[in-house]
C-alpha cells in the first residue's frame, strides 16, 4: 500500500487538469477546495465562540450506560430502545463488536454489548445474538475477558467478586511519597481507582433477572493481568494481590471505615461543575456507583448533578431504522476551538476577524486559575493552563494549553491576552518532567510498576512524557520567543532521543507514528533544528516511504500492537494533513510527494467542503481505546492547504467578507515584548530568565 515517492524538483503543482472527474464531481483547484473547507469550518462555530466536534468511540459507552442505569434502578425504555438500536447497528458480520472502525472483533466489548442487548430484551436465540455468542465462546468466553468487564458482571452476580483483583480503599490513605499511592497513577486512572476501590470492597450484587451463563466456556480463568504483566515484576505483583485479597477478607475495621470515608470525600471533592468526574466516562460511572453504595441517595445533589450531566454527553440521531442514542466518552471544545482558530488563521483569516476574536474571548474565559491534582508534584507552580472540556478545572493539560497559546497568538483579541499567555507559558515551563519531556496532565508520573498491578489490564495507567505532547509544547514555547531557553533545549534533546529507529515518532494521543511525526518535525524546525539535520531527513524519508499509492497517508490503530502497521492504513484526511504539515515544515524537496498529497485532499473533498473519515485517528489508551474526532477531518486539512498554498503563491485566497491577506504563521499582531521572567521553578532547579520573550497581541517591542 505504501510506496516510496521521488520526482523532479518542481514547484507544487495544482494536481490533475480540470477536465478530470471522479466520484466527487469536477476537479476543483486547491484554492477552491480551501475556500469551501474554510467556509464549512466557519459555519460550525457556535454562537458562544467555540467549536465542538463529536468524539465517537465504541459501544462499551452505551452498554455500560445501560448497565449503570440498571444497577441504580433508573433504566427506562426511553434510553434503552434507541441505545440498543445503536449497539446493534455497530455489530460486525462475524457477530463481534470492534473498538474502532474496520478493526477486529474485541472479546470484552462484545460481551458488554451482548449483556446490554439482553437487558434491552433481545432473546439469546436471536440470529445476531447467536453470532455474538459464537464469537465470545471462540475467544475463550467471559473467562478470558478483561478485569473491567468482569467487574461489571460481578455487580450483577455474573462473576464472583473474590475472583477479581484486590483494590483496597486504604490506597487513598497512602501519602504522596509512598509507592503506588493514588498520585502514582495518571489522572484518569486515579479517578477510576478510588471509586472502584469502594465498589470492590463492598461487593454488591443486584441480579439482572437472567443469566449470562451461555457466554462461559468452563475453562479456568487466567489470573487477571497475566497477559499484560508476564515479567518477573508482574509475577511479584500477583503475589502482592494475593496478600491484599487475604486482607480484603478480614480488613481492620477502623482503618477500613476511615478509608471509605476518605475515599468518599476524595471523590466528592473532584466532581466538576457539570456533574462529571474528569469529564470522562470511566471515573464518572464508577463514582456514581461508589457514592450510591456508600449511602448517597439518588436525590443527593452530587448524584443528581452527576446523572443529569450525562445528558450533555448524549448524542441523539434519527436514522432510517429509527432514533439512536449514543454517548461520548469525553468532549473536546477547548481543543477543537484552538485547532479551528489555528486552521482559520492558516487559511487566511486576519487576526481581527470576528470568528477569531470571539473564539479568543471564549478561550480566555476557559483559563484555569486554580490548583488541581497536578499541583501535588508541582506545589509551588502557579496555575495558568487550559483543559480539554467545558468544565474540567481539576485537570488542565499541557497539550491543550500549548495549542491555546498558538491560537491566541493568531488573534487580535486585545490586552487581556498578554497576562493569560504569560501564565500559560509559566505553567508549561513548570510542568516539564525531570527528563526534559512533557506529559499531558502531570509531571514525572512515570512509576511503571503501576502498569503491572493485576487490575490494570486495560489502558495506560500512568502519564509519562510523550513525543506528540512534547512537540506541541515546544512549538508553543518557540512561538513565544523561547527557542534558545533551557527548557526548550532540554525538550528538543528529549524529542531527538525518542525518535524511532525508522525515523518516525510514536503518537500517544493520535494514530500513531504519522501523528507523532507530524507533530515532532514542525516543533523541531521551530526550535531551530535545520531541515538538513539527520533527524529531520530520516523523518521526511519515513513519510515518503509511507505515502499510499493514492497519494494520501493513513495508519491503522493496529500499529499500537503490531509494528507491521506503522504508517500503514487507508488514507484519511487528518493523517494526510499531518504528513503534509511535517513535509511543509521541513521544506521537503520532494515536491511530487507533496503535490500528490495535496491532490488527494482536493480529489476526496465532499461538495460541502468536508471530508469523509470513518477511520479512527485519535487515541485514548494505546492498544485499547480509540476515538474518532469528527472535527479532525476538517481542521487539519484546512491548516495543511492553507500553509501549502501560502508558501507556493506567497498568499492565500481572501476569506469570505474580507479583503485582507494571510496572517504570518509565527507573527504576533502588534509585535512582541522582551521581559525577564526572573526565576521559574523547573525540574532539577531554578532557571534564571528561562522565559525571555513572551509575545502578546497589542504590544510593541
Amino acid at each position: 500500500m505504501a510506496i516510496s515517492t521521488s520526482g523532479p524538483d518542481e514547484v507544487l503543482g495544482r494536481g490533475p487538469s480540470t477536465t478530470e472527474n471522479d466520484k466527487r464531481g469536477p476537479f476543483l483547484s486547491p484554492e477552491a477546495a480551501l475556500g469551501r473547507a474554510r467556509d464549512l469550518l466557519l459555519s460550525r462555530q457556535q454562537p458562544g465562540g467555540w467549536w465542538q466536534g463529536e468524539l465517537e468511540t465504541n459501544v462499551t459507552m452505551e452498554a455500560e450506560d445501560l448497565l449503570l442505569r440498571e444497577f441504580l434502578g433508573i433504566r427506562t425504555e426511553v434510553e434503552t430502545e434507541p441505545t440498543a438500536r445503536w449497539i446493534r447497528s455497530k455489530q460486525r458480520a462475524d457477530g463481534a463488536w470492534a473498538t474502532f472502525h474496520g478493526g477486529p472483533g474485541d472479546l470484552s466489548t462484545t460481551i458488554e454489548a451482548y449483556a446490554a442487548l439482553r437487558l434491552a430484551g433481545d432473546p439469546p436465540d436471536a440470529e445476531h445474538m447467536g453470532r455474538a455468542r459464537e464469537f465470545v465462546l471462540a475467544q475463550g468466553g467471559i473467562e478470558r475477558s478483561r478485569v473491567f468487564t468482569r467487574l461489571w458482571l460481578a455487580l450483577f452476580g455474573e462473576w464472583p467478586w473474590q475472583r477479581l483483583p484486590a483494590i483496597p480503599p486504604e490506597v487513598v490513605l497512602l501519602p504522596s511519597w509512598f509507592p503506588l499511592n493514588v498520585y502514582d497513577f495518571a489522572c484518569w486512572a486515579r479517578q477510576t481507582i478510588v471509586p472502584l476501590s469502594v465498589v470492590r470492597s463492598l461487593r454488591p450484587v443486584r441480579p439482572l433477572g437472567f443469566s449470562l451463563g451461555e457466554l462461559r466456556t468452563g475453562l479456568v480463568a487466567e489470573p487477571a493481568g497475566t497477559t499484560a504483566s508476564p515479567s518477573g515484576r508482574g509475577r511479584w505483583m500477583h503475589r502482592l494481590d494475593a496478600v491484599l485479597r487475604g486482607y480484603e477478607r478480614h480488613p481492620l475495621g477502623p482503618v477500613r471505615r476511615n478509608a471509605l470515608r476518605r475515599a468518599a470525600e476524595w471523590i466528592v471533592a473532584r466532581q466538576e461543575s457539570d456533574g462529571s468526574w474528569g469529564g470522562i466516562q470511566p471515573p464518572w460511572v464508577y463514582s456514581l456507583i461508589a457514592l450510591h453504595l456508600l449511602g448517597y441517595p439518588l436525590s443527593h445533589p452530587v448524584l443528581r448533578s452527576g446523572l443529569a450531566g450525562l445528558e450533555r454527553f448524549t448524542v441523539r440521531e434519527e436514522t432510517p431504522e429509527g432514533p439512536v442514542r449514543r454517548l461520548e466518552a469525553c468532549q473536546s471544545p477547548v481543543w477543537d476551538t484552538a485547532l479551528a482558530m489555528v486552521a482559520l488563521a492558516d487559511a487566511g483569516l486576519p487576526a481581527d476577524h470576528p470568528a477569531l476574536t470571539t473564539a479568543a474571548g471564549w478561550l480566555l474565559e476557559e483559563e484555569i486559575r486554580v490548583p488541581g491534582d497536578w499541583s501535588v508534584r508541582r506545589p509551588r507552580l502557579a496555575p495558568g493552563g487550559w483543559a480539554f472540556e467545558f468544565d474540567n478545572d481539576g485537570y488542565p493539560d499541557t497539550d491543550d494549553t500549548a495549542e491555546v497559546l498558538l491560537a491566541l497568538r493568531r488573534t487580535g483579541a486585545g490586552p487581556a491576552v498578554r497576562p493569560a499567555m504569560e501564565r500559560g507559558v509559566g505553567w508549561l515551563v513548570g510542568m516539564q518532567s525531570a527528563d526534559g519531556g512533557w506529559a499531558a496532565f502531570d509531571a514525572d508520573n512515570t512509576r511503571a510498576i503501576a502498569r503491572d498491578l493485576p487490575f490494570c489490564d486495560f489502558g495506560e495507567v500512568i502519564d509519562p512524557p510523550s513525543a506528540d505532547v512534547t512537540a506541541h509544547v515546544l512549538e508553543a514555547l518557540c512561538a513565544e520567543g523561547l527557542a534558545n531557553s533551557i527548557p526548550v533545549r532540554r525538550g528538543v534533546a528529549w524529542l531527538l532521543r525518542h525518535q524511532e529507529a525508522d525515523g518516525s515518532w510514536f503518537g500517544r494521543w493520535g494514530a500513531n507514528h504519522v501523528y507523532g511525526t507530524g507533530a515532532a518535525v514542525p516543533a523541531l524546525i521551530a526550535a531551530g533544528v535545520r531541515p538538513d539535520d539527520p533527524a529531520i531527513v530520516r523523518a521526511v524519508c519515513w513519510l515518503h516511504r509511507r505515502q499510499n499509492a493514492d497519494g494520501g497517508w493513513g495508519e491503522d490503530m493496529r500499529s499500537y500492537r503490531d509494528p507491521a502497521w506503522r504508517g500503514r492504513g487507508e488514507s484519511t484526511a487528518s493523517q494526510t494533513a499531518w504528513a503534509l504539515l511535517a513535509l511543509h515544515a521541513a521544506r521537503s524537496d520532494d515536491s511530487a510527494s507533496i503535490r500528490r498529497g495535496l491532490d488527494w485532499l482536493v480529489r476526496t473533498q465532499r461538495p460541502d467542503g468536508g471530508w469523509d473519515e470513518p477511520y479512527y485517528t485519535g487515541t485514548g489508551f494505546p492498544g485499547d481505546f480509540y476515538i474518532n474526532y469528527h472535527l479532525y477531518r476538517l481542521v487539519f486539512p484546512v491548516s495543511a492547504l492553507g500553509r501549502l498554498l501560502r508558501d507556493r503563491d506567497g498568499s492565500v485566497p481572501p476569506p469570505a467578507g474580507s479583503a485582507n491577506g494571510a496572517v504570518e504563521s509565527a507573527g504576533v499582531p502588534g509585535g512582541s515584548v522582551d521581559r525577564a521572567a526572573g526565576s521559574v521553578d523547573v525540574p532539577g532547579g531554578s532557571v534564571e530568565g528561562a522565559v525571555e520573550r513572551v509575545g502578546a497581541p497589542g504590544e510593541s517591542s
